[in-house]
């Protein structure tokens, strides 16, 4: 199959997007397909083969973070070749309301849409006040998926139609397999992710770091992510910086390697998740995972089952339960093993069967779905206006039958 996938926001700058992108396309390709994806990225940005820049991008406040999105007059003539080239079978788009390449490719755009949204975002006033400028695109997708029920639960409130779930996928394996490394080992808290950036969290855990060392002095933190060393540690004491150890940007082999390595990662972002794909790889890779009570969070740690739940934002009780973990390895090796048997649901042998499943059913098209079956599938597919004309035109039917049945 010929699949072209759009990704927002730029390839140079790591994200939770930008990774699902990237595994779905490779997996993809693994299994024999002719993948294409767009993103923006800068013209000395290493790109691997399947990926075509659409041009540089430009940073943008998002939802509650800060975005390198690309919309423009250079970017939409990119847009329009690549599709025009590409003559896919299937488009994938990821996040469509987003003011970037995935909008410009809804408009360029003729044949099946499959469109991915992550967002989670209660009250989105943005979204609201722009859906008359978005819903002629949005009017164009075939098939809507959403990588959680927040996220799910977002789309539905704020542009109406439904959305089948379908998680992001991680290659379980990769994370299994890694090596620990011995220096990042013995009584170690793993954090990974922008240093600062708020809604990630680490002031939290900074803060509970104090409480932490004093009932355990031996615990070292591991913080791997870009942003402002110094000023993390700022209000820290002395003592308490030199138990904090900052790695910069890690790669994907070194990610894993400290996922093995820590006796406990801890998940201590603030809000803005639909997902959690960290805490997945953490439990891919046997790290016991300590996150705060996100909705999100809770549904992938099967409600404190797969991994420990703290009240958001409230650095105490993170310091207590982060206590209670490292004083308990019984209780560590049960979330490793818990956790180890709930991830395989995320694997991408999973994740990657479930989507190609909605392209094959965009493609084959409607009209090859049996009549009562079309109406269910299509509604969990976000076809709900198609969906609901089906119905109403099957009672019609219903109802003109039993008149003519009683005349």
């Amino acid at each position: 199959m010929r699949i072209g996938i759009v990704c927002p926001y730029s390839w140079d700058v790591p994200g939770g997007v930008q990774f699902h992108v990237r595994d779905l396309a490779e997996h993809l390709l693994r299994r024999g397909h002719d993948v294409s994806v767009l993103a923006p990225a800068d013209d000395d940005t290493p790109l691997p083969p399947y990926v075509v820049s659409a041009g540089r991008a430009v940073p943008v406040p998002y939802n509650g973070s800060v975005a390198r999105l690309n919309l423009g007059f250079l970017s939409a003539t990119r847009v329009r070749r690549w599709v025009h080239e590409g003559d896919f079978e299937v488009l994938h788009i990821h996040e469509p309301v987003v003011p970037s390449l995935g909008l410009l490719t809804c408009w360029a755009a003729r044949g099946p849409i499959v469109a991915t949204f992550h967002t989670s975002n209660p009250r989105s006033r943005a979204m609201i006040a722009a859906y008359p400028i978005l819903q002629p695109a949005l009017e164009k997708i075939s098939a809507r998926i959403a990588v959680s029920e927040y996220a799910r639960r977002t789309l539905v409130e704020h542009l109406g139609g439904d959305a089948v779930v379908i998680p992001n996928g991680v290659d379980v394996s990769f994370f299994a397999d890694a090596e620990p490394k011995a220096e990042w080992q013995g009584q170690t808290i793993g954090f990974i992710g922008r240093i600062d950036e708020p809604r990630k969290g680490l002031p939290v855990l900074m803060k509970a770091l104090p409480r932490i060392l004093a009932e355990r002095p031996e615990t070292r933190l591991l913080v791997a992510g870009r942003g402002d060393e110094r000023e993390a540690v700022a209000r820290l004491p002395e003592a308490v910086r030199r138990q904090v150890t900052f790695l910069g940007m890690i790669s994907d082999e070194d990610k894993a390697k400290l996922l093995r390595s820590v006796d406990l990662y801890v998940a201590p972002n603030t809000g803005g998740e639909s997902f959690g794909i960290i805490l997945v790889e953490a439990m891919s890779a046997g790290a016991p995972v300590l996150a705060s009570d996100l909705d999100a969070f809770a549904q992938v740690l099967d409600h404190g089952s797969a991994g420990e739940l703290y009240p958001n934002e409230d650095a105490e009780a993170l310091a207590r339960a982060a206590v209670r973990l490292l004083a308990d390895p019984a209780r560590r090796d049960g979330l490793r093993e818990r956790g180890g048997r709930h991830v395989r649901r995320f694997d991408w042998s999973t994740v990657g069967a479930d989507i190609l499943a909605v392209y094959e059913t965009v493609t084959a098209g409607a009209e090859a779905v049996a009549p009562d079956d079309r109406v269910g599938l299509l509604g969990r597919l976000g076809f709900a206006r198609e969906a609901r004309e089906t119905r109403d035109a099957r009672e019609v039917r219903d109802a003109r039958e039993a008149r003519d049945a009683r005349d």
